[in-house]
């Protein structure tokens, strides 16, 4: 090939399903002046049972295929060096019964967080002895001011988590959204890392990432 260079940019996750052989472009985009075409389709690896849920090619693995395609050829990583193959699973219907159960058991416990709160910070108390400087009066019970208080709770949540059922106020994430996503890079990260120990400790070739 005259190929002398070409530029790797490996996907960040994918799925497969046991037993399928992994070509370069489903593993990772190519750009070589036109003539990519003629290296995604070279296999890289094959992603069998045995290795579980996980696993993970990175750069080196690529690198190997398109040296042995062409041992001049020059490659440029751009981005990532590894890219995390996930099982491909049949999605399942969520069974109603379960689905109730878990809603139950949120809406319990984030209610009983709400009230133990206002019972450690004795909102009750500061609720009547605002009342009493706004109105001279006592009351036990100033439903004026708690009322209002609580459908201000309820607007609170929604704008802060930033949803109401499927519709988004705005573009911005929602602070579950960033804890999910923060969430996401350390388990990718650590799966790499995992995977990177496992393949040293079976005797990875000279030149590849300790």
């Amino acid at each position: 090939m005259a190929i002398t260079r070409v530029y790797v940019q490996m996907r960040k996750r994918i799925t497969a399903i046991p037993g399928q052989v992994l070509r370069i472009k489903d593993v990772a985009r190519l750009l070589a002046d036109g003539e990519e075409k003629a290296l995604e389709d070279l296999p890289v690896f094959r992603y069998d049972q045995d290795l579980g849920n996980l696993a993970v090619v990175d750069l080196m693995d690529v690198l190997a295929v398109l040296r042995r395609t062409n041992e001049g050829i020059r490659v440029e990583s751009v981005g990532l060096t590894h890219t995390i193959i996930e099982m491909k699973k049949d999605r399942k219907v969520p069974v109603l019964l379960y689905v109730c159960l878990v809603w139950l058991l949120l809406f319990i416990g984030s209610g009983l967080a709400i009230m133990n709160f206002h019972t450690d910070v004795s909102m009750r108390d500061v609720h009547q002895r605002i009342y009493y400087l706004m109105t001279g009066m006592n009351n036990s019970h100033p439903l004026i001011m708690q009322i209002p208080y609580s459908f201000g709770i309820g607007l609170g949540m929604l704008l802060f988590f930033n949803h109401l059922f499927n519709r988004k106020f705005n573009e911005e994430p929602s602070p579950l959204e960033l804890e999910v996503f923060l969430y996401q890079e350390n388990m990718d990260q650590y799966v790499i890392d995992h995977e990177k120990t496992k393949k040293n400790g079976k005797g990875a070739p000279d030149g590849r990432d300790p």
